[in-house]
């Protein structure tokens, strides 16, 4: 008779690897083109990311500053939105747009406006609930 043998399949240890700054900075230059079709201005933006206005207007044009961890968090929060509004609208017009219109989910509010907020945890509040309405992967 033999004996079943069980396998572990779960991850020993996991840990998330941490965004590089060449990854930051790829991220830094999309969100700009995101901003762009979202109808951000460049006040918008810098309250998104946590920055000067100037700070922002210098990274836009190309000089990229020091990306700190909270940075990180922020552009990929904005990615992860992003990637949710796709994965919910077929037509991308449609996901930029939903950015700008009210939302009962959101007590009424723009997603845009929450965000604005200028927390990370306002940023985090949008994904959530994006990631909640598409579903799973």
């Amino acid at each position: 008779m033999t004996a079943l043998r069980l396998v572990d399949t779960a991850p020993q240890s996991f840990s998330a690897a941490p965004i590089t700054d060449d990854e930051a900075a790829a991220m830094f230059r999309a969100a700009i083109n995101l901003f762009r079709l979202w109808s951000v201005t460049d006040e918008q933006a810098a309250i998104l990311l946590d920055l000067p206005v100037r700070s922002y207007r210098r990274w836009k044009a190309g000089d990229i500053g020091r990306i700190d961890r909270d940075s990180k968090a922020r552009l990929s929060n904005l990615m992860g939105i992003h990637k949710a509004l796709r994965i919910i609208f077929r037509e991308p017009q449609r996901g930029y747009a939903w950015i700008q219109a009210s939302n009962a989910a959101l007590g009424g509010q723009t997603a845009l406006a929450v965000m604005l907020g200028g927390e990370l945890t306002d940023l985090m509040r949008v994904r959530r609930y994006l990631d909640s309405e598409r579903g799973g992967w």
